[in-house]
């Protein structure tokens, strides 16, 4: 189950995500974060030092990743034909959660007791030369090629606001969990990312969060209406955590402890729509070719979407193998 995380800067979705993945993980379920955020700060939330040094970012491995993904796939004629929306096809390498394989060998590293993964800072190199969607791009191409199923979680700490529609990752995930605080801004984040995704089908959540009495919950309950979960109290444990001391789990207070089996419960009870994840890849697919990707590569990157192949679990049968 892919799960996404999203809201105002500062509502604590990394917060969220972070006592998410640890709390999967302390259940013993296969779980593999990633830190998409353009501010880096997953790990730190974790329990773990800052990425840089910890973890080789998956941006700095991109070109390693395409040739992996791409196998055999006759319609890739190499990695450099590649883009972040590059859709799986028969021939192509799948990844699963729980694996060996070397992009994970490379990127991904036990950061608090949980599997990270990260995109790498936004670096002075890339000031005025880059957006930081070229690095999410990773992000992008490794979940339109992740095979996972019930009881696997995937969860990704997403950048601030409504950026995510800047490109189809939006339309990657089973549940996408919006953090919401009990105020006027935050409410219209949601309000502006309810509204991108209703067309989508996006399956959306709105957590509170430092909710403080009866009177949080009914402004979250009169703006955001049936859309809200649940929510978390204001909590000390959070703070100490912010200041750099992340406690054991079963230190978070017992209401807040139960906000994240609530979490848990709804994601086990998203059904996974295969379909509707394949019509999105390919349909990203095609507006990105033709509206820079095409001109970019030289070619017609839509003649690499397979109109036969579906992702899901009968997809493991066309894969390429395991290098």
């Amino acid at each position: 189950m892919k799960i996404a995380f999203v809201g105002k800067g500062g509502s604590g979705k990394t917060t969220l995500a972070a006592l998410h993945a640890r709390h999967l993980t302390a259940e013993g379920r296969p779980v593999l974060a990633i830190d998409a955020d353009i501010n880096q700060h997953l790990a730190v939330a974790l329990g773990g030092p800052v990425v840089a040094g910890t973890i080789r970012p998956l941006s700095e491995h991109l070109p390693a990743i395409k040739e992996y993904l791409r196998g055999d796939n006759p319609r890739i004629g190499s990695a450099a034909q590649m883009v972040k929306t590059t859709p799986p096809g028969r021939g192509s390498r799948l990844l699963r959660v729980a694996e060996e394989n070397p992009i994970y060998a490379e990127c991904v590293a036990t950061v608090g007791g949980v599997r990270l993964a990260a995109t790498g800072e936004f670096s002075a190199e890339d000031l005025g030369v880059a957006c930081y969607h070229s690095k999410v791009g990773a992000v992008e191409l490794l979940l339109n090629h992740l095979l996972d199923g019930p009881g696997e979680y995937v969860v990704v700490d997403m950048t601030a606001g409504a950026d995510s529609f800047a490109s189809g990752l939006f339309t990657r995930f089973d549940r996408t969990f919006l953090v919401c605080e009990p105020t006027v801004r935050s409410v219209s984040v949601y309000r502006q990312y309810a509204g991108y995704a209703r067309d989508y089908g996006v399956a959306l959540s709105v957590i509170g969060n430092k909710v403080e009495d009866a009177t949080d919950v009914e402004f979250l309950r009169e703006h955001v209406g049936a859309d809200l979960l649940t929510w978390m109290n204001r909590s000390a444990y959070v703070r100490r955590a912010e200041r750099g001391t992340v406690g054991p789990l079963h230190d978070l207070e017992d209401a807040n402890r139960a906000v994240l089996g609530r979490m848990a419960e709804a994601v086990d009870g998203t059904a996974q729509d295969w379909a509707a994840f394949t019509r999105w890849a390919h349909e990203f697919h095609r507006r990105n070719a033709e509206a820079w990707a095409n001109d970019r590569a030289g070619i017609d990157l839509t003649t690499q979407i397979d109109p036969d192949f579906r992702m899901g679990p009968a997809a493991l049968a066309g894969a390429a193998p395991h290098a």
